[in-house]
């Protein structure tokens, strides 16, 4: 028996074919399966979409809470509202515990109005429409974070009536 011995550049090069390979198909099958499909519904951070089922619903359950929130309005009606980019699904059930539906969420950022500020690896972010005005989004610079939200606590608790102090803005 004689025993073959091949050339260390060809087991090199074998490998390096064969890793190339499975990442590759990796990568497509990761890919495959975190884009959108034309079933999924499709819902912007911070904004609401509604879902309209067939029938009555009794009980909804979300897979994941934190990237959305449901309300039920009318019966039928859904009011799906994104709190944080991700996918999730909401299953609706009627009175019998049957699934009327399981559809997955893709929660998403809206490119279209939203312009990024970088300074190195901080980022801000701004809603234009059409004026451009900072806006709390998951990711941004957080000391930029924490102050938008403050001045924003601050705006919504005087819009409620809860702000009792001289009425300044709280501007900076």
């Amino acid at each position: 028996m004689s025993a073959q011995v091949r050339h260390p550049n060809s087991i090199a090069r074998f490998l390096k074919t064969t890793i190339i390979s499975a990442v590759a198909v990796l990568a497509a099958a990761s890919n495959a399966t975190t884009s959108a499909q034309a079933s999924d519904l499709i819902v912007y951070y911070d904004q609401s979409q509604l879902l309209r089922l067939p029938r009555p619903v009794a009980e909804v359950i979300i897979g994941n809470p934190s990237i959305a929130d449901v309300s039920i309005q009318g019966g039928n009606l859904l009011v799906v509202t994104g709190k944080t980019f991700g996918m999730t699904n909401i299953i609706a059930l009627d009175a019998e515990r049957n699934i009327i539906q399981d559809q997955r969420v893709l929660v998403e950022r809206d490119e279209k109005r939203i312009i990024n500020v970088h300074r190195g690896s901080l980022r801000q972010s701004y809603s234009c429409t059409p004026n451009c005005s900072s806006t709390l989004t998951i990711g941004d610079d957080v000391a930029y974070f924490e102050t938008i939200n403050k001045q924003s606590s601050i705006k919504t608790k005087f819009a409620a009536g809860a702000n009792t102090g001289s009425g300044a803005g709280g501007g900076q």
